[in-house]
């Protein structure tokens, strides 16, 4: 596996490390009472959502895959280990041998879920699922936040395009993980080309301010621009004066001159008097880009405006004020023994606080209304009922530690739109309110 296509530096050898201490010396200790080997069953959910949510969105399922094809303790990572003493010998000789080769399950990428939707489910000995708990939880708690972002802002633009441009307001490596959620989530492009080059997203980019100041007036920069990049580029208008720059830029590049870009002001007043602006010059198909913190509320604000796309950055990465979900990730049943033929037990923690949850191993389907719009989200333990078998979430995404269910970004991407659209139209509202479908539970009891 190229470490690369992790988003991770190419000297970094594995994902092991992505980790936490004490998952380690969980191993330690189960291996040395002999319950190590203990067939066990993990679930990955979220209690609630996001305060004023209404759906969250599964991003980051490919990289969890790769995360877990990859997660190997090799030479170097276990001289580290050794070197801190986080574990013992006997339990750095197991870690050496480590691969994962259970079974995992989950909500297909792109999907929309709910409070206790069961995103991803861990098979195997509990030795070898509870080394992933960190790595999945970090990877999806990330990627599906800023999804979940994106997704109302792809909403709130509607047939606008939007630019993913928030690398420079994150950590380098989450950045090109946010490309990548926010092209699930609707984007159309990226201004990061690490995440074009690592998930083919296109990318697109022109000039700055400082290509402005670089020079000595406005029309030597946009006249450089064009002369380098064509007509059809896209010019920023807003270093000085708006109304002088939009003038010199259709004089630079004539009515063709593809795009006039705006990064402050009030956008909405702006955005007007540069159309008729542009208008009246005779560049009618010349595009309006805004930028400027731009959120889901701005967003929907311009959707009176003569705006065609819109570039944000800071607000998404940062997963507009929620940066992550809340997810975590529990054993919810294990086995009585080390016997493969053991049964499994339902198990859950009980305490108060608000963190119960319920034990067994899940199903997951949505239901729907007699227009196709989901109307529920419905868990249970043992058989599905016959109404909802073919309404099914969880698909099967390693097998036997094999991956099996990788597949194109874009798939990925449509799938959401698809599962959006099936959604009550409140699920788009901005304002605030619960989830838009109400989570039902069958069958279940709670473990021990």
């Amino acid at each position: 596996m190229n470490t690369a296509d992790l988003g991770l530096p190419v000297d970094v050898p594995s994902t092991a490390l992505f980790t936490d201490h004490y998952e380690l010396t969980m191993l330690q200790a189960a291996l040395k009472a002999g319950t190590a080997d203990r067939r066990s069953v993990f679930e990955c959910f979220t209690r609630r959502l996001p305060e004023g949510r209404r759906y969250g969105v599964v991003a980051g399922t490919g990289r969890v895959l790769d995360a877990v094809e990859n997660f190997r303790f090799d030479a170097d990572v276990l001289g580290f280990l050794r070197e801190r003493q986080v574990v013992n010998e006997e339990t750095l000789e197991w870690l050496a041998s480590y691969r994962f080769s259970g079974d995992v399950w989950g909500y297909p990428e792109g999907e929309v879920y709910f409070p206790g939707s069961p995103i991803i489910r861990v098979e195997g000995s509990f030795a070898e699922c509870v080394l992933l708990e960190t790595v999945i939880l970090s990877i999806l708690n990330h990627d599906s936040a800023i999804a979940a972002a994106a997704s109302r802002m792809a909403s709130a633009a509607g047939d606008r395009p939007l630019i993913e441009m928030g690398a420079r307001r994150t950590h380098e490596l989450a950045a090109v993980a946010a490309s990548r959620a926010a092209y699930v989530g609707g984007f159309a492009t990226t201004s990061d080309l690490a995440a074009g080059f690592r998930y083919g997203i296109p990318t697109v980019g022109t000039s700055a301010h400082a290509f402005t100041l670089l020079h000595d007036n406005e029309r030597a920069a946009f006249q450089a621009q064009v002369d380098s990049l064509g007509r059809n580029t896209t010019l920023l208008v807003d270093t000085y004066d708006v109304t002088e720059a939009v003038r010199t830029a259709v004089e630079v590049a004539g009515p063709e001159l593809g795009a006039v870009r705006i990064d402050s002001g009030d956008l909405l007043l702006v955005a007007h008097r540069v159309r008729q602006q542009l208008d009246e010059l005779g560049a009618v198909n010349t595009k309006i880009i805004v930028t400027s913190d731009l959120d889901e509320y701005a967003i929907a604000s311009l959707a009176a405006a003569p705006v065609d796309a819109y570039g944000v950055g800071t607000q998404l990465v940062t997963g507009s004020g929620h940066p992550t979900c809340s997810m975590v990730y529990k054993l919810v049943a294990r086995a009585e023994s080390a016997d493969p033929k053991a049964p499994l037990v339902p198990v859950a923690k009980k305490s108060s606080g608000g963190k119960t949850s319920i034990g067994g191993r899940k199903w997951a389907a949505r239901r729907l209304d007699g227009d196709g719009i989901a109307e529920a989200e419905v868990i249970g333990i043992g058989p599905v009922p016959a109404e909802l078998a073919d309404r099914q979430l969880l698909v099967e995404l390693v097998k036997g530690g094999e991956v099996v269910a990788r597949e194109p970004l874009d798939v990925v991407r449509d799938r959401h739109a698809a599962a959006r659209a099936n959604l009550p139209l409140s699920a788009t509202q901005l304002s605030r309110g619960e989830a838009v479908i109400p989570t039902e539970y069958v069958q279940l009891r709670s473990g021990s």
